[in-house]
């Protein structure tokens, strides 16, 4: 009896339409993570053939299939192999061999930065690419039913431009006008990976076959640019294709905790929903009752590591700048820079963000938001 066409076929010549059917099992995941259910059989997700195929179809769009790994495979040279056959290597990679899966060494690159420094990226090899990408796919939808409406890096339908939206908002109409600029040191050189665990745990990710391959992604071999191999014990370095989900991870608690000491918190809450008759928010008491609580009011906009917060008084600023350094040193053993975190007045100084310089002007009897492209950029 012939085989299935598509059993044949080279995984590059698979029509789009052979991955619609995941949409369905993306939307159930995000559906029961919204709902709190826990997971813990996700893998048969991951492998499915359906799953990988798109894995290898959202890879090779990426600009960085062209270079290689540590192996000097890329995304081409899977293209050329029959589905099937890249299917059950993906599956044999990760629950196949003897001793489980384990990650080829991650090849090191040093990548010029505008101030003329570096920064460090790790370009795993293509097949554990495909893998991660899997995961991800699995992951995300779950994921994100968790994750805060102030965080917009890395994530489905968000972008630079909707944090800059956000920033001007709070800046224009919430006219919180103190912004913190956080700077955590070497965020993800410096990602605690015990932590992160029992984070991707407590989001309801409990499948432990998953819980084994990703602490295996995190302590995947580095090879350094003079060939030498080093064993990471934190961080999960920026190229890995799982990596921006892992640290949106990280983060996710910062993002709520901020909002829960104003913006989530059910005494500020109860007051901002009164609407009043012509539909817009009544704020002639609300304001003044949540002044009198001891919350601190502060609102977070998050791209990935950079963040700002906005308050509307300098006490407020500077005692939020204390509490959330102290958060995030003692629950995400993660390192504030004290040089580059400050307070901005905007009304005064420009604040930078995401590549532009903010700054409030009066215009017509009222202040206005006024931008331009960062220095930092040329």
């Amino acid at each position: 009896m012939p085989k299935n066409k598509n059993e044949t076929l080279c995984v590059e010549d698979l029509r789009h339409a052979e991955y619609y059917e995941m949409q369905n099992t993306f939307d159930d995941l995000y559906a029961k993570s919204k709902n709190g259910d826990i997971f813990t059989h996700l893998m048969d997700i991951i492998l499915s053939r359906e799953n990988i195929l798109l894995a290898y179809r959202n890879i090779k769009a990426n600009a960085g299939s062209k270079t290689a790994g540590t192996d000097g495979t890329i995304i081409k040279d899977i293209g050329k192999l029959p589905a099937e056959t890249v299917v059950k290597k993906v599956r044999y990679i990760v629950a196949g061999s003897p001793h489980g899966y384990r990650p080829k060494p991650v090849r090191r690159k040093e990548i010029p930065k505008p101030n003329g420094k570096t920064r460090p990226l790790g370009i795993p090899c293509m097949w554990d690419r495909l893998i991660q990408q899997c995961i991800k796919q699995v992951l995300e939808p779950i994921c994100e039913a968790k994750f805060s409406e102030n965080s917009y890096g890395f994530r489905p339908n968000r972008s630079v431009e909707n944090a800059i939206k956000a920033t001007y908002n709070r800046l224009q109409i919430s006219q919180l006008h103190y912004v913190i600029e956080f700077d955590i040191k070497g965020f993800f050189d410096n990602v605690n990976h015990s932590k992160l665990i029992k984070q991707i745990w407590a989001m309801g990710i409990r499948d432990k076959h998953l819980i084994f391959i990703l602490k295996r992604i995190l302590k995947a071999p580095i090879k350094m640019t003079n060939g030498t191999i080093t064993y990471p014990e934190k961080g999960t370095p920026q190229g890995g294709i799982i990596s921006p989900l892992l640290a949106n991870i990280v983060l996710n608690e910062l993002d709520h905790w901020v909002e829960s000491q104003w913006q989530e918190n059910p005494v500020t809450k109860n007051y901002v929903v009164h609407i009043n008759k012509s539909g817009s928010p009544c704020k002639s008491n609300a304001y003044k009752e949540m002044k009198k609580t001891k919350l601190k009011e502060m609102y977070m906009v998050r791209y990935a590591d950079d963040f700002r917060v906005f308050c509307r008084y300098k006490e407020s600023a500077e005692k939020a700048k204390i509490a959330i350094t102290q958060w995030i040193e003692q629950r995400l053993k993660l390192e504030v820079s004290q040089e580059k975190t400050r307070i901005v007045n905007v009304r005064k100084r420009y604040s930078d963000f995401l590549g532009f310089k903010i700054k409030m002007i009066p215009r017509r009897k009222k202040l206005v938001v006024k931008s331009h492209i960062s220095d930092k950029q040329f």
